[in-house]
């Protein structure tokens, strides 16, 4: 008998499936928030990765030409062509000598002169030298010292002319 009552009873209702989304405007509107401010920084980080794409390129060429030999005039080129695809031609072009190695210093972050010694007088004589001259610490010291250049370099024109 009991059995048979217990059948005859009627289920338990189920309650109501709870909502995922927010009950308030102000949770509506800190979510519209969040993502307008990922989707800002994605949009920043993807032009930052475009705006350095000449950086790359620039690195993958110095080590494919570093490791063919060429050694000192792939270096002078290469930072060359790596200012003029930043700078206007106007004032990299004709930079030779001491204003071209102290332009190099003036563009790195750091404030130490990497180029106004030793190295930045190899950067400008090394590609006039017989092959084989160059000593290979030497160019190992100013193939780094390239790349820091490339991978670190300032790109603010207004405080680079000014000086």
């Amino acid at each position: 008998m009991l059995p048979e009552m217990i059948e005859q009873l009627s289920p338990p209702p189920v309650p109501a499936q709870i909502s995922w989304l927010p009950q308030t405007w102000g949770w509506a509107l800190i979510g519209g928030i969040l993502l307008v401010l990922v989707v800002w920084w994605a949009w920043r980080q993807w032009r930052r990765w475009q705006a350095n794409a000449y950086r790359r390129q620039a690195l993958a060429e110095l080590e494919h030409r570093l490791a063919s030999g060429e050694g000192a005039t792939a270096l002078a080129e290469i930072v060359r062509r790596t200012a003029l695809a930043v700078y206007p031609r106007q004032h990299v072009a004709n930079l030779r000598g001491t204003e071209w190695t102290d332009f190099l210093d003036r563009t790195l972050p750091s404030k130490r002169r990497d180029f106004a010694g030793p190295l930045g007088e190899l950067l400008s004589t090394g590609p006039y030298r017989p092959v084989g001259s160059v000593d290979q610490s030497d160019l190992k010291a100013l193939s780094q010292l390239v790349r820091s250049w490339i991978r670190d370099h300032r790109t603010n024109l207004q405080q680079e002319t000014s000086r």
